[in-house]
């Protein structure tokens, strides 16, 4: 576990969008099985587990401090427990390939929040325009000039939820956690082991109500997906996530959603056999291009690094 440690932030930057990106193929996996809120809470279990075993490998102690849990319960919700259970639902209606490229956007709400919690940060023409760019792109992405049916546009509104909630614990991880020097592992093995007690209610509610939160006989491509995405994206990718927060900023770590689309389309298409449209990688390169905008990356300087 100690090669977590010292692995540079721009490779932790690559396998966390990998891993991220072969994220949506997993929870599909996992629905064949599962119910939405099930491949959450099995994710984010195997995932605690995972994150005990790199604390105690690592002899890092778990947080102390009020201040610090009230801080990790919203991480929690945030980064955990609300994301991951609309983007569960959302493919119940969209595929693996359009909520990959939906996430695409969690820079350009990441902008917004920091906007908001940051003063300091004013909202130039050049994040205006770029804003946007990124709206348009994601109307492209859902090709609204086909019309979208209901239970699309609930998938595609479910997993534009998940992605801002992930813009919004980027900049409050910065400002309420990392700036004041805590441990990534610690603080991603706290979050988690929260977010899974979080979901424990709704589990035991939809079990009471009749809801099938596992169906029987458990496909063998589910508990193979759900190991990965427990182990892997509910595991090792917080490490990695918190990480590149901690050395890079804000700003770049969620940037790693420019590449998470890639892998999610390439997996979609190959391993799920789904289909692709023109429009979803056409307006997936939009989404970006709003993203580069609004972040300065055009002028090869980013005016959010500070965050």
């Amino acid at each position: 576990m100690r090669n977590l440690r010292v692995l540079p932030w721009q490779l932790a930057f690559v396998v966390l969008g990998a891993i991220w990106g072969c994220s949506f193929l997993f929870i599909k996996l996992g629905l064949e099985s599962l119910s939405p809120i099930g491949v959450a809470f099995v994710r984010l279990s195997i995932g605690a587990l995972t994150l005990l075993a790199v604390s105690a490998a690592t002899n890092t102690p778990l947080p102390r401090g009020r201040a610090t849990w009230r801080h990790l319960s919203v991480l929690a919700l945030l980064f955990c427990s609300i994301p991951f259970t609309l983007f569960a639902w959302g493919e119940t209606q969209v595929s693996s390939i359009l909520a990959g490229i939906i996430n695409a956007t969690t820079p350009l709400t990441t902008l917004v929040a920091v906007l908001a919690a940051f003063p300091e940060e004013r909202p130039t023409r050049e994040r205006i325009v770029g804003l946007l760019v990124g709206f348009a792109g994601v109307l492209v992405v859902v090709g609204v000039w086909e019309g979208i049916g209901g239970g699309e546009l609930a998938g595609v509104l479910a997993c534009v939820g998940a992605a801002v909630c992930y813009g919004i614990v980027y900049p409050y991880s910065r400002r309420h956690l990392f700036a004041q020097g805590s441990n990534p592992i610690a603080i991603a093995t706290g979050q988690v082991v929260l977010g899974a007690l979080f979901l424990v209610p709704l589990v035991a509610g939809e079990t009471l109500l009749g809801g099938p939160v596992v169906r029987w006989p458990i496909a063998g491509t589910t508990i193979l997906a759900m190991l990965a995405l427990g182990v892997l994206g509910s595991g090792i990718a917080y490490v990695l996530s918190f990480r590149i927060v901690k050395a890079a900023g804000a700003t770049t770590a969620s940037s790693v959603t420019y590449i998470t689309p890639l892998f999610a389309v390439i997996a979609g298409v190959l391993l799920l056999a789904e289909p692709l449209n023109w429009h979803e990688p056409v307006g997936g390169v939009i989404v970006l291009l709003g993203v580069a905008i609004a972040q300065g990356r055009l002028r090869g300087l980013s005016p959010l690094s500070r965050t």
